[in-house]
């Protein structure tokens, strides 16, 4: 690819960097948008990887002519994108989100609205709202063959720049659905598993007694509320885990994780 075939951008009034800028750092601007901002190479290889077309590539003018990274640019990331534009460091320092910013990013248009799938292992995620936990149990849900993750309402934005970087790339493996409500559940025909500090089985018990169903939905909670009482009411097992170090409970992303383990290897 040549400079011809790129658009270089020099004015900081074009209309487009205000809607980087907001698709970057604000975390519910790709719902209006419809398309999402990824930025760094481990995220951007994680969509090619899958066969992702992004819309546009994005270079500072930096990375663009380094001589290290040119070729990796011009081969690659400028030939994945449907166009690329390149504009000056101060520019992209402007719309990253990030206190050191990539120098590199995609914009990818937001998949179409999932539908949900009633037979598919899934994680049901109950007003979790902590980004990073949010791309954690996406990530972990990623790992362990947890293919669809449905947030109820009131879940932290799926596709926001900081659940992504948390992701790690787990997104597009999943399908994701958000704004859930509760009645919508009932079309689910895998039983739902609820975590919970206080009742249930021992989750070292239920492995060892074959109880945990495979494929089945778990369900996590609000970080301090957990697993709200009508969700509750829909489970068909409640589990706990056991702490013996004496913590009084763990934090969501760590529980989700150790949760779908559990079941991913009930399933071997």
């Amino acid at each position: 690819m040549t400079d011809s075939q790129v658009q270089h951008i020099s004015s900081r009034d074009n209309a487009l960097l205000k809607d980087l800028r907001r698709l970057a750092q604000d975390n519910t601007a790709y719902r209006k948008q419809g398309r999402f901002w990824v930025e760094g190479e481990h995220l951007v290889g994680a969509a090619l990887a899958r066969h992702v077309t992004p819309t546009l590539g994005v270079f500072s003018e930096s990375y663009w002519q380094n001589p290290k990274s040119r070729p990796l640019a011009r081969v690659e990331y400028a030939r994945a994108a449907i166009k690329n534009i390149v504009i000056p460091d101060s520019f992209f320092a402007a719309i990253s989100g990030l206190e050191s910013p990539a120098q590199m990013g995609f914009v990818f248009d937001l998949p179409l609205v999932a539908v949900l799938q009633p037979q598919l292992a899934s994680v049901i995620l109950d007003r979790v709202q902590d980004a990073g936990n949010v791309g954690s149990i996406l990530r972990s849900a990623s790992a362990f063959g947890f293919k669809q993750i449905i947030a109820l309402k009131g879940t932290a934005a799926l596709w926001s720049p900081k659940v992504l970087r948390a992701g790690m790339g787990a997104h597009w493996g999943l399908q994701l659905i958000e704004g859930v409500a509760l009645a919508d559940l009932a079309r689910l025909a895998v039983p739902i598993v609820v975590t919970s500090s206080h009742r249930g089985a021992w989750l070292h018990q239920a492995i060892k007694n074959q109880e945990l169903p495979m494929p089945c939905a778990w369900a996590l909670g609000h970080e301090g509320q957990g697993v709200s009482f009508d969700l509750e009411a829909q489970a068909a097992l409640h589990v706990r885990i056991a702490q013996p170090g004496g913590e009084e409970s763990l934090n969501v992303a760590a529980a989700a994780a150790i949760c779908l383990h559990a079941s991913a290897a009930a399933g071997l």
